[in-house]
């Protein structure tokens, strides 16, 4: 029996979850968050054992000024989704993020500790967490940060296109998190989709967080980014480190970004590789395909 993933298979994170064989993608137009019946019709169709949601207005800058369309796809839709798995008694898997907290914590963020969300895409976030819980089905909502992966719109890519263009980059070096690898991450959350499918363990349903082992500023992983990439010799160039002030955007940051994951190894046995190891691996991919960033 299939995991039936809510998210299409362009975005980063669906796209590291369809390599798994029992998965299965869907996005836009067969299921859309806005669009409950196109919904109901992908649960019929694929009758899945689990359900994940992976999709997600993520343009944080821009929520600041679309906030009911990213309301309307990070909260009401994953909404309508949890309630229409309830009452099939499916177990859905919703991604959030460490976006729900407002950073101001000195060490990482436990799931007991209060969210505090400082822009508008936490905002919503945070609303698709609350519609989730209420629906009251069988759920696990789990938090991640700092994606990235070999492919797709991230961080690891732009340093390196940066750096293909031959100059130096600024880099924020005051703002705290641990950079996650996409597959890494996809694959704790289907071992989480096939733990829910197969127990009733009551523990298990809740909010946790799947952070890497290890942390660092954004300074710092662009470093390994560029010390990867020399040793694959691959694009690198100098960093500046600024500070948050000098670096302005719409929506603000949280400076903390770093989240415990005690919970989850402690209730699903899973605990993600340090971010050092899983960026080699991202380095190797993205060498491979001959330094392809566009």
């Amino acid at each position: 029996m299939s995991v039936l993933v809510i998210g299409g298979a362009n975005g980063m994170l669906a796209r590291a979850l369809s390599e798994h064989p029992d998965v299965i993608a869907v996005g836009r137009p067969e299921a859309d968050l806005t669009a409950a019946h196109t919904l109901e019709a992908a649960l019929e169709k694929y009758a899945p054992r689990a359900v994940i949601c992976a999709g997600a207005f993520t343009d944080v800058d821009g929520a600041e000024t679309r906030e009911a369309e990213a309301i309307q796809v990070n909260a009401e839709g994953p909404g309508v989704l949890a309630r229409l798995c309830a009452a099939r008694a499916l177990p859905l898997v919703h991604v959030s993020t460490d976006y729900v907290f407002d950073g101001a914590k000195t060490g990482a963020y436990c799931e007991t500790d209060t969210p505090s969300p400082i822009n508008a895409y936490g905002r919503s976030k945070l609303a698709g967490e609350q519609a989730v819980t209420a629906a009251g089905g069988r759920y696990a909502i789990v938090r991640a940060a700092w994606i990235h992966a070999p492919y797709g719109r991230n961080f690891v890519r732009t340093m390196l296109r940066a750096a293909r263009a031959g100059r130096p980059v600024r880099v924020v070096d005051d703002q705290h998190g641990g950079p996650t690898f996409a597959p890494d991450l996809a694959a704790a959350l289907v071992r989480i989709a096939h733990t829910l499918a197969e127990s009733t363990d009551a523990a298990q349903v809740g909010v946790f967080h799947a952070p890497p082992q290890g942390s660092c500023t954004w300074r710092r992983f662009a470093e390994a980014i560029f010390e990867g990439a020399q040793a694959l010799k691959g694009p690198h160039t100098a960093i500046e480190p600024i500070s948050t002030a000098e670096y302005p955007t719409p929506a603000r940051r949280p400076a903390n970004a770093r989240l415990d994951g005690a919970k989850l190894l402690e209730t699903y046995g899973i605990a993600l590789p340090h971010w050092r190891e899983s960026l080699k691996t991202c380095m190797a991919a993205i060498a491979a395909e001959k330094w392809k960033l566009d």
